[in-house]
């Protein structure tokens, strides 16, 4: 090494080599984009030490700083996200201000000093709905030079999806083009989002103030007023009790669902219709072995995870996805294995959509030999990460229980059978009386009215979870009538989910109508969408009325094909164009009276 060619003496170096060594990964992510902000600053001030100006009384005298905190969701999770930030930057004295990309003008953007953007990737690398006029703007040939605009993007995704964090890649490369600065890279985030996510924002705030400030902005960054935290959530999760666990499908039903009640007993949490239960699972013992065995390893061997020091079992078992795959881990398998067959899979998106459906670690094991030893494997898998599922009751009507409604992912490919992780846990191995790891995952992009409004709620399959939520909320508060149901499933006599609860409801008049559609009931098949059309009049008069439309269920197929149906309604019985009809729903999304919560 020359040390000629580096700024420190040796003794620097050595103390410095060994400081960095001691960090965490997160730690070193929020270091990175610190020092660039820093690096920003001086060449900004032309100053050699970037310090802070000072009074003569030796108090920092703060310039004004002003930060825009822009969203763009489908879940709300970007919201709160940004609602933290705000948080934050307020008790730091920042003047900040939080705009949902719905209603923000992005020909402002030339009149921002600093802008911090929350975005997630919807479907495979589309913005929002919400984000999608701001990304077709800053993307597109009208967007102006920002020369003097700072920015930081912190991009929401999920790696089992291609283009993971492409909305958020995609207006982070769009600032670059137009020459505004960064105050921080950008940070990309997996579903296990918060910690990477907190130290974006601590990294944001910490460069958005002078440097003589940074230990009092630390200690309002993670002061909780010296109270410990006793608060149950996901990194602390609450022990449920089972109260109740009853498969709720037809012994004929070529599926298995079942309603499941758990009790909040003692811990404090509340929830509301819309939300979601997270839930920490294992993964089934039997793949954990035959991954194992393929391997050639040993049970016992140690391993390192994200989760602290494991054998290899209990780590696969615990720890790691193995029941799927994403890119992320199919591209550190080929950069481990350099199996050329893997390769000409990476390189072709048919074939890499293809292979990411229904195939877990094994198959990429027994596809693609290599040989695996316990700690390399571990390395190429991503966390386990919570499953996620919409609550099926009302607090006001159960109080201290929430209820959740799963249907069990199995199937049978290459002569094996496949499990979900978390559904075939809770189908198979947990039993009256055992305990689960819960959390409350709040979700305020799927809620009802607030003033009591009509409701139109779609929902196919276990979709249907929320509306029982929503009409127990309902009949607690008294409100009866001005709500319709579109419920979809297989068959009448085994799939009718919940279906004496629903009809007490018709008879009591609580739920005004409901139409179903059950697809394999005759030989022509007859979806949700078909239901809307059929009552397609009366459908257009509750929304020009003022009716909130709810959609649940599948995101791929029956929300693409109800949205094409809604597109059609409106068109017909508004007498407008595919454009406007699409203007129109667009419309209903930013008034907040087209939810939806789709997976």
């Amino acid at each position: 090494m020359n040390l000629k060619t580096i700024p420190f003496d040796e003794s620097q170096l050595r103390d410095l080599t060994k400081q960095i060594e001691a960090l965490t990964p997160e730690q070193i992510l929020w270091l990175s984009g610190y020092l660039e902000g820093r690096f920003a600053r001086v060449a900004q001030n032309g100053s050699s030490n970037g310090a802070a100006v000072v009074a003569q009384n030796g108090v920092p005298a703060e310039a004004p700083t002003k930060l825009t905190i822009l969203y763009g969701t489908d879940t709300g999770r970007a919201k709160t996200l940004a609602e933290n930030l705000l948080e934050k930057a307020t008790a730091l004295n920042i003047s900040a201000n939080v705009v949902s990309m719905y209603d923000y003008n992005p020909k402002k953007l030339k009149e921002e000093e600093n802008l911090a953007v929350v975005v997630s990737t919807h479907g495979e690398g589309e913005p929002p709905d919400m984000a999608e006029d701001f990304h077709t703007f800053i993307t597109g040939k009208r967007a102006p030079k920002l020369e003097k605009l700072k920015y930081s993007v912190l991009a929401l995704g999920d790696k089992s999806y291609r283009h993971f964090c492409q909305t958020g890649a995609d207006i982070d490369e769009a600032f670059t083009r137009l020459t505004a600065s960064s105050i921080t890279p950008i940070v990309k985030c997996d579903v296990d989002f918060e910690e990477n996510a907190a130290a974006w924002m601590d990294n944001l705030l910490q460069n958005l103030k002078p440097a003589t400030l940074s230990t009092a902005i630390s200690q309002t960054l993670h002061s909780n007023n010296g109270q410990p935290k006793t608060e149950y959530s996901k990194k602390n999760p609450f022990m449920a009790t089972v109260l109740e666990k009853v498969k709720i499908t037809g012994r004929d039903s070529d599926k298995e669902v079942y309603h499941i009640e758990l009790s909040l007993e003692g811990s404090g949490l509340t929830y509301e219709p819309g939300d979601a239960v997270g839930i920490f699972n294992k993964n089934p013992k039997s793949l954990v072995e035959q991954i194992i065995r393929k391997t050639g390893a040993a049970p016992e061997d140690p391993v390192s995870v994200k989760a602290g020091e494991f054998s290899l079992q209990e780590a696969l078992l615990h720890y790691l996805e193995i029941t799927l795959l994403s890119v992320d881990t199919i591209r550190k398998y080929y950069e481990k294995s350099k199996n050329q067959e893997l390769e000409k899979l990476l390189i072709d998106d048919n074939l890499l959509d293809e292979y990411l459906w229904g195939n877990d670690v094994l198959d990429l094991l027994e596809d693609f030999p290599y040989d695996w030893n316990a700690r390399d494997l571990v390395e190429i898998l991503r966390p386990l990460p919570p499953r996620l599922y919409s609550i099926s009751s009302s607090q006001e009507t159960v109080d201290e229980e929430v209820h959740i409604t799963v249907s069990v992912v199995k199937y049978e490919k290459k002569n094996r059978t496949r499990q979900g992780a978390c559904s075939s846990f809770l189908a198979y191995d947990i039993k009256i009386d055992d305990q689960v790891p819960i959390y409350i995952d709040k979700n305020p992009a799927f809620k009802l009215p607030p003033n009591g409004a009509k409701i139109i709620m779609v929902g196919a399959g276990t979709g249907i979870a929320p509306y029982r939520a929503f009409m127990q909320e309902r009949e607690s508060k008294g409100l009866k009538g001005d709500s319709w149901l579109f419920f979809g499933d297989r068959h009448f006599y085994s799939d009718f989910l919940y279906q004496v609860e629903w009809q007490k409801l018709l008879k009591t008049k609580d739920l005004e109508k409901m139409d179903v559609a059950f697809s394999r009931d005759q030989q022509e098949k007859i979806y949700v969408q078909h239901k809307l059309k059929e009552n397609q009049k009366e459908i257009f008069d509750w929304i020009e009325n003022g009716a909130y439309l709810y959609l649940c269920g599948d995101r791929k197929n029956m929300a693409q094909d109800v949205n094409k149906a809604l597109l059609e309604i409106i068109q017909e019985q508004g007498g407008v164009s595919e454009e406007q009809a699409g203007k129109y729903i667009k419309n209903l999304k930013r008034e907040k009276r087209f939810q939806m919560d789709v997976y």
